[in-house]
């Protein structure tokens, strides 16, 4: 079909509480009611994937747009559905193999759509219009629209080369779709509705007006749990007994990072949630079968600093009892921040750091402050019991031998300091974002080498012609190939991506001092274990071989007493295991942490034990004495009841309450 374009082309700027519920439904539907529904049958439906993250837990912005079509025509909750296709697939209601996406087809076909909506990101677009084109072969009159952040910034191109595409929703979808549908159920085109691109009769795409972003947050519909399965099951899919589970609490990024569509999607507005409403949210996930935790997705949390230090008042108040987990920028977060943010519950936060090397932050408008100390904020949000999740991206464009090991001695130093997770990237040039308007054409997909932004999706042979047909649109699955150093450089950086995160989360000062001894770089240190007889191992294991031949009395007894803090989960409540060490472990590591594992460390013989202790706090190490050692290897049988409450009292035997097991500060 020859498509013509007739208007602007450019790309776009870019069960809740019950009181929740009923204001937000009351303010929604008195902004949206449109009479949409009643002859027709909406089916809005996730595009499928194999990430497991993903379908673990179900996508908030399906259910908020649920919430929307329902609210705008009161009554019509059985004329509008939802299907998240990753929990079917994850379920085995959907085939894995290349007839993943006839299946799709043949399961939303069953539900005689008027119209489907497939909700997109970059790397289960494929998937998404090789279902549509199904259910356009079978039923012609269904009316298929895409939405979500893999449309968006590609709407005009998508409608130019795919017949089976009627419209695209950009951006945000929860008063577009209703006046889309309601345009659709009159038998009236788009034209005039913002945030739609479609196509006319002639086969000539519109692109309508960027439409506003919501005023008002506070007024979004309700989540429409009821629609997808109960979140016990997406948690029995992967036997994960966080249950973690993603809550809408904000939407947009004021930034520009040449790496991310975030913030042109959201046109680089970032807005929050109402403290009430979504305090209001988390309180309901407690009647939630399953739901435990709460996982905050706003990427800029503390962006609004009033925001969130009065959120942090309100859920300490409230005194919920669901922790939740939130994304932030490292200069966004400042040590008081962080301690309400522990007292009210956080225990984890994703830092987008990106790179070790300012210069490389910067040439890619990450607009980090350069006076922020990103070990500092690690260890600060340690001390406050919430654990950091550092993601850096490894090969950027710029980024030099110099600037990459700037990146992997960040990754050292934040694990010694506090436990850090460590997430670890390569370079996904996605359509919509900077590095895809620039690079995207020189780059390709690379065997063996799976982008982590398009993980679980991409894997069926329909999905492999697109990309192969447009690898402009389907950038998500490239990697920057025809950069300096080109597919050589990618599998190394792959090497440092899959294998040194695991190292240093579980061996931080075994392969600091390692490191140090043998004066070498962080990558010197991983290319040499590589490249050695023990190299053949993989992950922290694997590394044991080569730190254990280095024939060091310090390095060993650093990786006896790390190996008992690894296997520490695995032991009975309170029961310790002992380390028997020629050296002060504990004053090692802390020079170790402030060296940052640059400097080689003076280590004096000095015979240390420690116990290494798992409770209910967590897995703690006590240094013990000679007396309390040979207590703890005294056969309970043979214990006093003095001696039982003696290393009870320290934490050190289990308890008849194991439940108050508390462990005292090493």
């Amino acid at each position: 079909m020859a498509v013509r374009c007739v208007s602007d082309t450019r790309a776009p700027a870019g069960a809740a509480a019950a009181r929740a519920t009923t204001i937000a439904g009351r303010r929604w539907k008195s902004a949206a009611r449109s009479g949409i529904l009643g002859a027709m049958r909406v089916v809005i439906a996730s595009a499928p994937h194999a990430d497991t993250f993903g379908y673990s837990m179900p996508p908030p912005g399906l259910l908020r747009l649920a919430g929307a079509v329902r609210a705008a025509e009161p009554g019509a909750a059985s004329d509008v559905a939802l299907e998240d296709l990753a929990y079917r697939l994850a379920a085995g209601d959907l085939p894995s193999g290349d007839g993943l996406c006839a299946a799709a087809a043949e399961l939303l076909l069953a539900r005689a759509p008027d119209l489907l909506g497939l909700s997109t990101m970059g790397a289960t677009l494929p998937a998404a219009l090789a279902i549509a084109a199904r259910v356009r072969a079978e039923r012609p009159a269904t009316r298929i629209v895409l939405g979500g952040p893999g449309a968006t910034g590609i709407d005009a191109a998508l409608l130019a080369r795919f017949d089976a595409v009627d419209a695209v929703v950009r951006g945000e979808g929860e008063e577009t779709l209703p006046a889309l549908l309601a345009r659709y159920a009159n038998e009236r085109t788009p034209e005039g509705v913002a945030g739609v691109t479609w196509r006319d009769a002639r086969g000539d795409v519109h692109r309508e007006p960027d439409r506003a972003a919501l005023a008002d947050l506070g007024a979004l519909p309700a989540y429409a749990y009821d629609l997808l399965p109960p979140i016990a099951a997406y948690k029995a899919l992967t036997g994960e007994d966080e249950g973690l589970v993603p809550l809408d609490s904000g939407r947009g990024c004021v930034f520009d990072c040449s790496f991310c569509t975030i913030g042109r999607f959201w046109s680089r507005r970032s807005r929050p949630l109402p403290v009430p409403r979504l305090v209001d949210e988390i309180a309901a996930l407690r009647s939630i079968d399953g739901a435990r935790r709460a996982y905050l997705c706003h990427d800029l949390f503390a962006a609004d600093r009033k925001h969130a230090l009065a959120l942090c008042d309100a859920l300490e108040a409230a005194d919920l009892g669901v922790p939740w987990e939130v994304r932030a920028r490292v200069d966004h977060l400042d040590d008081e921040l962080i301690e309400r943010m522990g007292a009210a519950g956080c225990y984890r936060v994703l830092l987008g750091v990106e790179s070790g090397d300012a210069a490389v932050r910067e040439a890619h408008q990450k607009k980090m402050r350069t006076d922020v100390d990103v070990v500092h904020v690690v260890e600060t949000l340690g001390r406050n019991g919430i654990t950091p999740i550092l993601s850096l991206i490894l090969g950027l464009p710029g980024e030099d031998d110099d600037a990459l090991e700037a990146t992997l001695a960040l990754a050292e130093a934040c694990s010694l300091a506090a436990g850090c997770n460590l997430s670890l990237h390569l370079v996904n040039p996605q359509p919509g974002c900077g590095l895809g308007d620039e690079f995207g054409a020189e780059s390709a997909p690379v065997d063996g080498i799976p982008p982590d932004m398009a993980l679980g999706a991409g894997e069926t042979a329909e999905e492999r012609a697109l990309i192969a047909a447009h690898p402009d649109l389907f950038s998500t699955f490239a990697l920057l190939s025809g950069r300096p150093g080109g597919v050589a450089r990618l599998r190394a950086l792959h090497a440092l991506n899959a294998e040194l995160p695991d190292v240093l989360m579980a061996r931080p000062r075994t392969f600091a001092l390692a490191r140090a001894r043998l004066g070498l770089s962080v990558r010197g240190l991983f290319e040499r274990w590589k490249a050695s007889p023990e190299g053949t191992g993989s992950g922290a294991a694997g590394f044991d071989a080569l730190a254990a031949g280095l024939g060091d009395p310090a390095v060993d007894d650093l990786l006896a007493w790390e190996r008992a803090i690894e296997a520490a989960p695995g032991r009975p409540l309170g029961e310790p295991a002992l380390v028997r060490a020629r050296f002060d472990l504990p004053r090692l590591a802390s020079d170790l942490r402030a060296a940052r594992g640059g400097a080689e460390q003076v280590v004096k013989p000095v015979e240390t034990t420690l116990a290494v202790v798992r409770g209910m706090g967590g897995v703690r190490t006590l240094r013990v004495s000679a007396d309390v050692a040979r207590l703890i290897e005294t056969p309970d049988a043979d214990r006093t009841p003095e001696v039982r409450a003696l290393l009870c009292s320290r934490g050190l035997a289990p308890t008849d309450d194991a439940t108050t097991t508390e462990l005292a500060t090493p």
